[in-house]
């Protein structure tokens, strides 16, 4: 009780309240602009900590955050461009609802769900932080390697109406994931002697050249885009969100669970739990039909994960010092800058602290719907603006973006082939967030694959040698089976005449 008073004394505080404040906007604004990641953000925050107590700077951080997240949801939804990776999952999802008038609803389930995912993922942070952890220490690289199999998966449920052309855009970004020195080996491979290539492809430049430089591509192929327009938001984003609450609660538990686990995992995070739970909620839908039409179940199973992973990285960055994804790691060198050492005994020298940041999280998740509000309306007049105008500035930001990310033109280049390149796949049928997919999670599967073989001497046995792992093995075999068997019977199924 002494902790948890000193925590909300110390959140009172006046110029605590004036930092989240500050920070919400700061996050919403970063988090919109496409390229321009949760990451990114909190890095750019680092030199301001440095004035600052320990529970002013984790306000910061955990705003940010938590903000930059969902904002990701905004461009995305109006027009087609995932402000975040966490949130290219379901970007054309949401943009097929805002092109059916439906951008209300679709903005306003990314900041209800987000908000309770949020909640719910800080609820298991604050009560069974050890507990989770102590699981999550035990993922060596054969479970990761098990892990990231079941996302790569994800590529052939998010592939709407042909699973083959999934797995053909899954391995052109697995492709591109080989490129450069960053391997086991680290001989430089595909670098065709050009420097630049050297530290491989990255993955945000790559990500707003597929989504950004393919619709402005798209734009100018055609008088009109291939959709019909978009119809500007017209009514409040809270209608109907109670509906869908009633109508999808299995989605939003299962999604917040889903998202915490995987946040709590080392190195996961919240762009691994957001394709997981889209294509979750696709695979167990009783309308998988209506997927990529403006459907809003994935959006808010994934939405839920998406915040609920943020506060699960949090469960092996405190309890034992481990970061679950790069935002936590940032967190724990701003905590040693503090001569506060993350682990077991922060919960005993610092108990106001650990209590603040639990509230922090609280609090961050129950503002984020009326920040949400506040950027959505000033966002909304997007869809009024003439697309000859509104793209040539959003292409003004994603080179600011793409720049960003290596203070090199390289990154440009990168972003204008990759736009090339999914104008073109799109324009034959092929689904590009499968690309994205490879891109993101290639290099993970590659590293824990050779580090188990090596642990293991080369036998693949060792994959199921430990239970967790035998569990996530024998899982992803038995879904790769069933797809394969479903596969097969509608190959032999009589084609009707």
């Amino acid at each position: 009780m002494d902790a948890i008073l000193g925590a909300l004394n110390l959140i009172a505080d006046p110029y605590v309240i004036l930092l989240i404040c500050l920070s919400s906007a700061f996050g919403l604004f970063v988090g919109a602009m496409p390229g321009l990641t949760a990451t990114m953000a909190t890095a750019l925050l680092v030199p301001v900590t440095f004035f600052m107590p320990p529970l002013p700077a984790m306000a910061v951080i955990v705003t940010t955050s938590c903000m930059a997240i969902f904002a990701g949801d905004i461009p995305g939804a109006l027009l087609r461009i995932p402000g975040t990776p966490a949130s290219a999952a379901y970007t054309n999802e949401a943009y097929a609802m805002t092109v059916k008038g439906q951008a209300e609803t679709a903005l306003g389930a990314g900041v209800v769900f987000s908000a309770i995912g949020g909640i719910f993922g800080t609820a298991v942070l604050a009560t069974s932080a050890p507990l989770l952890a102590e699981v999550a220490i035990k993922f060596s690289s054969f479970e990761y390697f098990w892990l990231v199999c079941l996302g790569l998966t994800c590529a052939v449920f998010i592939a709407l109406d042909d699973p083959v052309k999934g797995m053909i855009a899954l391995f052109i970004g697995l492709g591109v994931a080989l490129i450069g020195l960053e391997n086991p080996a680290g001989l430089p491979r595909f670098t065709f002697g050009v420097t630049d290539l050297m530290s491989g492809i990255d993955m945000i430049p790559a990500m707003i050249g597929m989504f950004a430089i393919a619709e402005a591509l798209r734009i100018v192929a055609a008088a009109t885009t291939r959709l019909p327009p978009a119809r500007a938001i017209s009514g409040s984003i809270f209608r109907g969100q109670w509906q869908l609450t009633r109508k999808y609660p299995v989605q939003i538990l299962r999604g917040s669970t889903i998202g915490t686990l995987i946040g709590a995992l080392p190195g996961a995070g919240a762009d691994i739990a957001s394709w997981i739970t889209y294509a979750t909620a696709k695979r167990f839908s009783k309308e998988p039909e209506k997927f990529g039409t403006g459907h809003p179940e994935g959006i808010v199973e994934s939405g839920a994960a998406n915040n609920a992973a943020v506060s699960g990285a949090w469960i092996p960055a405190l309890v034992f010092g481990i970061p679950g994804d790069s935002i936590t790691a940032i967190v724990i060198g701003v905590l040693y800058l503090k001569n506060i050492i993350p682990g077991p005994m922060v919960f005993v020298n610092q108990p106001a602290l650990v209590t603040g940041i639990f509230a922090l999280f609280f609090l961050a998740n129950l503002i984020l719907i009326p920040f949400g509000w506040l950027a959505i309306k000033s966002a909304r007049h997007i869809l009024a603006v003439p697309r000859e105008i509104l793209m040539p500035i959003v292409l003004l930001f994603c080179i600011v973006g793409a720049f960003a990310v290596t203070n090199s033109p390289f990154a440009i280049g990168v972003m204008l082939v990759f736009g090339l390149i999914g104008f073109l796949m799109e324009e034959h049928g092929f689904p590009v967030a499968p690309v994205i997919l490879g891109i993101i999670l290639g290099p993970m599967l590659e590293q824990n694959f050779v580090t188990s073989m090596i642990k293991s001497d080369g036998s693949f046995f060792g994959f199921f040698n430990r239970p967790i792992a035998a569990f996530l093995g024998v899982v992803t075999l038995a879904v790769w089976g069933a797809m394969l068997w479903r596969g097969l019977r509608a190959i032999r199924a009589p084609q009707p005449v």
